[in-house]
């Protein structure tokens, strides 16, 4: 019953931070959709944890119940074999009685064996009762041991929580960090997205991404900066930062310029991802919304494929 309660507790704590999860607008990265598709490496490992901790406590509350109706059982029949162990004890008491008196009183030789082959087989038969009734808690025993949740199993999942709770350590100080870095940093905005686009001309992708974060820090064109952040992302071939990125830019903003090359990229990401059916409902929105784009064009070879 302490696994149960342990994982209980779990379970309620792990949807708290599995709410920070932004939603999208395309349906990337919803972590409670049924088929979830475009999750970061977190969100991964996030959807991962949720799913073996609602199995783990359904399994965990479903065979408490179970556990408790076969300890009821077990101390029924215990009972039982305590009633037959006093009986065999009362019979061999008996039986030790009888030849006694009937080796004293008793002439009748034929009378002396029956009442003593009556005793035996009484004996014999609460002698059997109990094997029966020891081997049916032995199955009991082995039913407890392979269907309720086993040590090895909890330790499994102490284990992934605490992965859990070190990677949602990490995103804390990651904050942290990006934090200190905007009240240190003296330009102004203006200056700093100058500065990221020139490193992005250049293709200095790291210098220009730790910029862009910044202004996403100081709230500056956030839409814009995420895309920009997005498209060096797929670049570099990062196809799921690509996505998640892509899909909070369209969230903040959906009526950019750059949203033809937003979606075509985002496409071409699940495509690369393996995820070629929701590529091609993008391939076909694209088509569909801007027909008359460069994107629209390019879109269209992937959607007759």
């Amino acid at each position: 019953m302490r696994y149960s309660k342990i994982v209980f507790l779990l379970f309620c704590i792990l949807p708290i931070c599995l709410s920070a999860a932004e939603p999208s607008a395309f349906g990337a990265g919803d972590l409670t959709s049924s088929n979830p598709y475009g999750l970061t490496s977190n969100e991964k490992i996030m959807l991962d944890t949720k799913k073996k901790l609602h199995t783990v406590s359904v399994k965990s509350n479903n065979q408490a119940d179970k556990l408790d109706s076969l300890r009821e059982r077990i101390d029924g029949l215990q009972s039982v074999i305590e009633s037959f162990s006093r009986q065999a004890h009362n019979n061999k008491i008996d039986l030790k009685n009888q030849i006694r008196k009937t080796k004293l009183k008793s002439n009748n030789s034929s009378e002396y064996e029956k009442r003593l082959s009556a005793l035996a087989q009484k004996n014999e038969i609460s002698l059997i009762k109990q094997e029966l009734l020891i081997s049916e808690i032995s199955l009991i025993v082995d039913e407890i041991n392979t269907k309720y949740i086993s040590k090895n199993e909890f330790n499994t999942l102490v284990e992934d929580m605490n992965n859990f709770k070190t990677l949602v350590v990490k995103e804390l100080k990651g904050s942290s960090r990006k934090t200190s870095k905007v009240k240190s940093d003296k330009r102004s905005s203006a200056e700093i997205a100058k500065s990221a686009k020139a490193y992005f001309d250049k293709k200095y992708y790291t210098n220009a991404i730790k910029d862009y974060e910044l202004l996403i820090s100081k709230n500056y064109k956030p839409a814009y900066a995420h895309y920009m952040i997005g498209e060096m992302n797929y670049k570099r071939k990062n196809y799921s930062n690509a996505i998640s990125y892509f899909k909070k830019s369209s969230l903040l903003y959906s009526k950019a310029l750059y949203m033809p090359k937003l979606m075509l990229h985002t496409a071409l990401s699940m495509q690369e991802s393996g995820d070629s059916g929701h590529a091609k409902v993008f391939f076909g929105a694209i088509v569909s919304k801007y027909p008359s784009s460069p994107e629209a064009k390019e879109a269209k070879l992937y959607f007759q494929q």
